[in-house]
């Protein structure tokens, strides 16, 4: 089983994402645990204070150490091994699906939550978590970047979804962009289903697909196109 220990500011957020689809339902078969932690609850004052005004002045306020290295201790104290850190920032490292997939080998992860103006950096110094970043803008909090994460990992549990297929035919699983996907019905105001879909040709149809995922990717992430192995098939 997976476990996930969140940090945070706000774990109320976090009640209708973990209650719902894919991510109930592995919680609920004993696939993932994910446990939210309110940084609040190792504030040393009345007021509960996580966060203060940064030293050489400039808006905003800083998240402080004592609260986050507390809470870090609190969980990582009696894990043998300690979980895996990670620090939702977007100073970190791009999530992509290779990374997906190697967080998922990890029996523990503790994923950080920032809010504010982020972390006092003597908690990157001497925590030292991986920093990860869902894309090149900025959040009001770790928050939705944790829940990105926590979705795709999910996801790669074995027996989270109906169809293990699933996980290897989306979008960057082969490095590509997923081909077209039609359902019923066939014929919807004057655009059509594609004839070889109909076929009932297994070959033909997965030539089609793997053409179409190449095209797609050429055209919308040509990026892409280096790491995926298509030295074969043309695009």
């Amino acid at each position: 089983m997976l476990r996930i220990d969140v940090l945070t500011l706000f774990p109320d957020v976090f009640d209708g994402f973990l209650g719902s689809s894919i991510v109930a339902r592995a919680i609920a078969s004993g696939l993932v645990q994910v446990r939210c932690v309110n940084y609040r609850d190792f504030a040393t004052d009345r007021h509960r204070s996580v966060d203060d005004s940064p030293f050489g002045g400039g808006p905003g306020m800083v998240m402080m150490c004592g609260p986050v290295f507390d809470a870090v201790g609190s969980i990582t104290r009696d894990c043998d091994p300690p979980p895996s850190l990670v620090l939702l920032t977007p100073q970190g490292e791009r999530l992509t699906q290779p990374m997906v997939n190697e967080f998922s080998g990890e029996r523990h992860l503790l994923l950080l939550c920032g809010h504010y103006e982020g972390f006092d950096e003597r908690i990157r110094e001497g925590l030292r978590p991986r920093e990860v970043s869902i894309g090149d803008y900025v959040l009001s909090g770790g928050e939705p970047a944790a829940m990105v994460l926590i979705d795709a990992l999910v996801r790669l549990l074995p027996g989270a979804l109906g169809d293990e297929a699933s996980t290897t035919e989306e979008s960057f699983s082969a490095g590509l962009l997923e081909y077209p996907q039609y359902t019923k019905p066939r014929s919807f105001r004057g655009m059509e289903v594609p004839e070889v879909l109909l076929s009932g040709h297994h070959a033909r149809i997965e030539a089609w697909r793997r053409a179409q995922s190449l095209e797609r990717t050429r055209r919308r992430r040509p990026d892409l196109l280096t790491d995926a192995n298509d030295s074969n098939a043309p695009i």
